[in-house]
């Protein structure tokens, strides 16, 4: 079958060459790949962090953002896609309604990376005092690009805002139950 196929496409292109045509030129043999369609992605720069220690954020004021230990460092220049896991621990008495939220910061330029705020948790209920604790844990991800010229540190942010109440337990966590990372790839 894959004979015949051959052979009928060899036919109709000596029939064009006998008519005083031309073979059309594929476009992949005159037009050139994009630089960064020949590059070998298996040695593009990667890397992976897990948070190195609990951040509690419940000693900070309501709203605080506060530095965690999880950052990564892009090697050099390029556009990099930025994608994390964080695990959020969240508790506290109704009536309450409190939440913790994470963003990227960049460590060189001292600013967030825009729109990188996610919220991680939040506790609502509103239920009479003396209804007892209650608590979550949840897995948050965020997924960003950046361009950098050179090489960037991008740290992970967090903070816990009470609207009404209080939260008890506000925490970053990592462990063998769900682990917090932070993975980096350049796509450019």
């Amino acid at each position: 079958m894959h004979t015949r196929i051959r052979l009928a496409a060899l036919a109709a292109g000596a029939a064009v060459l006998a008519a005083g045509g031309t073979m059309p030129t594929p476009a992949s043999a005159t037009t050139p790949l994009p630089a960064s369609s020949t590059r070998n992605h298996a040695l593009a720069p990667s890397g992976i962090a897990y948070l190195p220690a609990n951040v509690d954020l419940q000693p900070t004021a309501s709203g605080t953002w506060v530095n965690t230990g999880l950052q990564v460092t892009l090697p050099g220049a390029g556009t990099y896609a930025l994608d994390l896991d964080v695990r959020a621990r969240l508790q506290g008495v109704p009536p309450v309604n409190t939440y913790m939220v994470a963003r990227l910061w960049n460590v060189a330029s001292g600013t967030p990376l825009p729109n990188s705020e996610r919220i991680l948790s939040q506790l609502i209920d509103t239920t009479a005092t003396g209804a007892g604790i209650i608590a979550k844990n949840t897995t948050s991800p965020i997924s960003e690009r950046i361009t950098v010229t050179g090489p960037t540190t991008i740290r992970l942010q967090a903070q816990r805002t009470n609207a009404s109440g209080a939260s008890t337990i506000a925490a970053i966590w990592s462990d063998s139950a769900g682990r917090t990372s932070f993975r980096f790839n350049r796509i450019f």
